[in-house]
């Protein structure tokens, strides 16, 4: 592509994001009524969505909304938005009574929901499927999306958004080896393209979600919340090799697997005597477990011992998908025990919204792990899957309401705006390449914001990122549109490892997944608030904020 070339189609909603959170906002935006078009690269992790939170009471009749609206404040360190907190407790019934409706399958008892009990939740309350619900919500939620008529571009990704003043008017898309960019003019815009993913290294998210969502939002105006909150996930399979990067499901732990030290003590009892494994969210989990692996009680690869030959194989089949990649590698998780420890997962932070999902920028919507403020400082085992079904569904019913106009706009210097950005890289002259950057961006982050933070290393990660920035802007070796696109990427990951940095160093305090060695203590009287990134000059200002929706 010796020139930028671009084709352009309008809708009245472009929903970004092929995860379930996209495809949640999609129907619901079709089912209002309004056109659709649905862009995405790829999946994300929504193909490894096990189940979601639902407070029916089926398993348990004690179970009800107010149980696991106090859940989630706990569990968040009471820095939740409550506004949002209370759109998500009202939703998940809906939101479930809307799948079975268009033919998505879970696990039943009878004619009751069989529910499974999750870390940091009072009650069992996650519906399931034992094959993974995420790729068969998906699948019926395509089927349902084309009978809408909803219009899908697959292998399209979201690099840039159109706007027009402090007005967001769709987005332009690539896709590799199209001969021209995309540029879909749509009255709202649903950023459903994830969170911070693998940004991180050793992360157990796909290699597609990598803060894309963040970036954009940002340059359109919009301001990004808990940015510091980085779930590591306590419970990551490292043992054996072949299955690296697998996350042992904390619904395990209801059916009655173990967390093992070297010694065979079944260590959790030490830091959570009433419940062991049990009501205990995932980021105090995950400091227990890399707590003993430091204090030299674990096995000499780092790890701790998550004992699956305790399960009896009846319940073990409720995580079939699980099982099943072991098996699929000479693993018999009935005989023999994976070892697992913390590693990056997930994000509590992203694009502040309302709880209609507005992001504050007219025509800009946000759903699922691209929106922050739900989860607090931590987020409630089966949550994340709660969010994405909920939002999504909000996010398009909101958009489909959206009143910007597109008549009598300038296109042409609306996409020739949104171009710059990939035409500065497409002129690069340097020698490092875009995913030599993004590498260098992963490591630094690990290194400066990991499980735990100080101010020394959070300085030398921030002074580190300083200095890729600059690289990139002295310019890349971009040879092509892919690269090119590839160099957008690596900027958008050091802009937001950066906000992640500056956050980090703003919260003086160890609050669920923030922990300050320098800091350790946890202060309500003082950051009982969030950290807030505002757009402004030189990568947006810091602020905290007062919390949203009445206080903690």
């Amino acid at each position: 592509m010796s020139a930028i070339e671009i084709e352009s189609i309008e809708t009245d909603v472009l929903v970004l994001g092929g995860g379930v959170a996209g495809y949640r906002a999609a129907a619901a935006a079709a089912g209002a009524g309004a056109s659709v078009v649905h862009a995405f690269r790829a999946r994300g992790a929504s193909q490894y969505i096990f189940g979601f939170n639902v407070p029916l009471g089926h398993k348990d009749a004690r179970d009800d909304p107010e149980t696991y609206f106090e859940d989630i404040l706990r569990g968040g360190y009471r820095l939740n938005d409550r506004s949002l907190v209370q759109a998500l407790v009202e939703g998940t019934r809906p939101a479930l009574e809307e799948l079975v409706a268009i033919g998505v399958p879970f696990a039943r008892n009878g004619e009751s929901f069989d529910q499974l009990s999750l870390s940091g939740n009072t009650y069992p309350r996650s519906v399931y499927h034992p094959d993974g619900l995420g790729p068969l919500a998906i699948g019926k939620l395509d089927q349902h999306c084309s009978a809408q008529g909803v219009r899908k571009f697959a292998g399209w990704k979201a690099i840039a958004l159109l706007q027009d003043g402090a007005e967001v008017v769709g987005a332009l898309l690539y896709k590799v080896n199209a001969p021209a960019l995309l540029a879909v003019h749509a009255r709202a815009t649903v950023l459903a393209t994830g969170g911070i993913g693998a940004i991180y290294a050793d992360s157990t998210y796909p290699a597609d979600v990598a803060a894309d969502s963040y970036a954009m939002a940002h340059a359109a105006g919009a301001t990004l919340i808990d940015m510091e909150f980085v779930q590591f996930e306590p419970t990551v399979v490292v043992h054996p090799a072949e299955c690296r990067g697998l996350v042992m499901p904390t619904a395990m732990f209801g059916e009655g697997a173990q967390l093992l030290n070297a010694l065979g003590e079944r260590f959790m009892y030490r830091y959570n005597p009433d419940h062991g494994e049990m009501r205990i969210e995932k980021a105090r989990m995950a400091h227990c477990i890399q707590q003993e692996i430091s204090e030299g009680r674990g096995f000499p690869d780092g790890t701790v011992m998550f004992d699956t030959t305790v399960v009896p194989p009846e319940r073990l089949e409720n995580h079939k998908e699980k099982a099943k990649r072991l098996r699929s590698k000479g693993f018999e998780p009935t005989t023999e025990a994976p070892r697992v420890r913390p590693a990056a997962h997930s994000h509590m932070g992203g694009v502040q919204i309302d709880s209609h999902a507005r992001s504050g920028v007219p025509g800009l919507f946000a759903a699922g792990e691209a929106a922050g403020g739900v989860h607090g400082a931590s987020r409630l085992a089966g949550n994340g899957a709660s969010d994405v079904f909920v939002f999504g569904g909000i996010a398009g019913r909101g958009a489909a309401a959206s009143k910007v106009e597109l008549a009598g706009r300038d296109w042409a210097a609306i996409q020739a705006r949104a171009t710059g950005p990939l035409r500065a890289a497409l002129a690069g002259a340097g020698q490092a390449r875009p995913d030599e950057l993004k590498a260098s961006v992963r490591s630094v982050l690990l290194d400066a914001a990991g499980l735990y933070r100080d101010r020394p290393g959070l300085m030398s990660g921030l002074e580190r990122l300083d200095a890729l920035k600059r690289e990139l802007d002295r310019g890349l070796d971009v040879p092509d549109m892919r690269e090119a696109v590839r160099a957008l990427e690596a900027d958008n990951m050091v802009t937001i490892a950066r906000f992640i940095v500056r956050s980090a160093l703003e919260r003086q305090e160890s609050r669920g997944a923030h922990q300050r060695t320098d800091f350790p203590l946890r202060s309500d009287a003082q950051w009982s608030c969030r950290v807030a990134l505002r757009p402004g000059s030189s990568g947006g200002r810091v602020e905290t904020v007062p919390l949203q929706g009445g206080p903690a």
